[in-house]
């Protein structure tokens, strides 16, 4: 599969070269984007980006006995917020493609 990781200065960088708008300015606007998304989640909201995903918050419950993997201890954690994304159609449908590509098998949707 597929194991480079792409940052978002790679993200701005290709924004950058693709729009020829100031590198501040795409900079500014990819951090104000991601604040946005941060703000409606810290509000309790969910986030909707059609045809790629939604972004959650959903509540994980705790428990009296989990591991902690490092030392190997027994802790308990309470119950807390996680972010979750759920990808949306169109986003689900291009990794498919993707995944039939990288395989050169073809399967069902």
């Amino acid at each position: 599969m597929l194991d480079k990781k792409k940052t978002k200065s790679d993200i701005i960088e290709r924004i950058y070269n693709s729009t020829k708008i100031d590198l501040k300015d795409v900079r500014l606007v990819a951090d104000l984007f991601l604040e946005e998304i941060k703000g409606a989640l810290m509000s309790g909201k969910s986030v909707e980006l059609r045809g790629f995903g939604t972004f959650e918050i959903r509540e994980r419950k705790g428990r009296a006995r989990a591991r902690n993997p490092k030392t190997g201890e027994t802790v308990s954690v309470k119950d807390h917020a996680v972010v979750a994304f759920r990808a949306g159609k169109e986003l689900k449908n291009s990794v498919w493609d993707l995944s039939d590509s990288l395989s050169g098998e073809k399967k069902e949707k």
